[in-house]
């Protein structure tokens, strides 16, 4: 992971209507100073890299909702990282930019 562009924080996983999340205390366009861009139709945002208590992800996603900004967290990275609704998880996150 590029250490300058590298956050590190401490976050519980909540539930969304979409699957769970966790909310990221930082703004990425003013913290990396790149802009959001598309992901998907309707939706732009972060496409990131990192881990979640130590288990690393190459495809997350952070987006903005309600003047806050979110980590996706799939199932499948929930359940490799073995965490769940509630739980208090520590993230590392960072730009994938390829």
């Amino acid at each position: 992971m590029n250490s300058v562009l590298k956050k590190k924080f401490t976050a519980e996983v909540m539930s969304g209507h979409k699957g769970s999340a966790v909310e990221v205390p930082f703004n990425p366009v003013e913290v990396w100073g790149i802009p959001a861009r598309p992901l998907w139709r309707g939706r732009k945002g972060h496409a990131v890299k990192g881990t979640i208590n130590k288990t690393r992800f190459d495809e997350g996603f952070i987006v903005p909702r309600a003047k806050k900004f979110y980590l996706l967290i799939e199932r499948d990275m929930s359940r490799e990282a073995g965490v769940s609704v509630g739980d208090k998880v520590k993230i590392t996150v960072e730009p994938n930019q390829e």
